[in-house]
């Protein structure tokens, strides 16, 4: 059902939503390639996250995409070097791109130390910088097609947390020090770059989470529920299981 253009689907359990939220995905991308020649994805990393892309990598509907015409981004990344195992990055490419077609030229990473700089500041700077060169002549930003989303269970999301800087912050990408979370230096897109999407999916699973989802859809304010201050320019999808629907009312729930 839909709350304030926000559509919640509710799964069974966590590996029916990492299948189905694959499975909407790859379809999404070969709608968005029958429109427009191309598509583009945001990617975040998380359990269930990395399980879908898993998912993916395991579904025969993957060799409808044409691959090399696919963008690849990332939300938000752990500032650790490169192939380091808690990176969003590599967890992603050992569950799913490494396997797939891709140009490199198509495929964005958020730059870890000694790559651009020594701190998040820098490598946010650089991020910014791509995604500007990317924008089309009428866009700031890239319009991603589809951009994927957690929720912690304080309410944050990519690396924006509660009361934090980041929270605040307008500009496109931002570096994040003392994150309240290990490791303590990242980088995120901020809102006004969240916010370029034409669909936000905000994947979310498991009971410690849903207080939170009911508070991010029933109108909290961005500082104290990050989550609740990202939308899609088209569609906003929370896609949910049982668990971290279970404090919102029975009719937001669709199956």
């Amino acid at each position: 059902m839909t709350t304030r253009d926000r559509t919640v689907v509710v799964h069974r359990d966590v590996d029916v939503l990492a299948e189905a939220v694959a499975a909407r995905l790859l379809a999404r991308l070969v709608d968005c390639q029958s429109l427009r020649g191309s598509a583009s994805v945001v990617l975040t990393g998380g359990g269930v996250g990395i399980a879908a892309l898993a998912a993916a990598a395991g579904s025969a509907a993957r060799a409808a995409i044409d691959w090399q015409q696919v963008d690849v981004w990332w939300g938000d990344e752990r500032f650790l070097p490169a192939g380091h195992p808690d990176r969003n990055e590599t967890q992603a490419r050992e569950a799913l791109l490494d396997s797939l077609d891709l140009d490199p030229a198509r495929v964005h990473p958020i730059a870890g130390p000694g790559v651009v700089g020594d701190s998040p500041e820098h490598a946010a700077d650089a991020y910014a910088a791509e995604l500007a060169a990317a924008a089309p002549p009428d866009h700031d930003l890239p319009p991603f097609d589809v951009l994927l989303l957690g929720m912690g269970a304080e309410g944050h999301t990519a690396s924006i947390f509660p009361e934090s800087p980041a929270a605040h912050d307008e500009r496109p990408v931002v570096g994040v020090s003392g994150c309240p979370k290990p490791p303590p230096r990242r980088v995120t897109l901020g809102f006004s770059a969240l916010g370029a999407a034409r669909e936000v999916w905000f994947v979310v699973a498991g009971a410690e989470k849903a207080s939170m989802v009911a508070m991010a859809l029933s109108g909290a304010g961005r500082v104290q529920v990050p989550a609740a201050g990202v939308a899609g320019t088209s569609e906003t999808l929370w896609l949910l299981d049982e668990a971290a629907a279970s404090a919102l009312p029975r009719e937001l729930r669709r199956r």
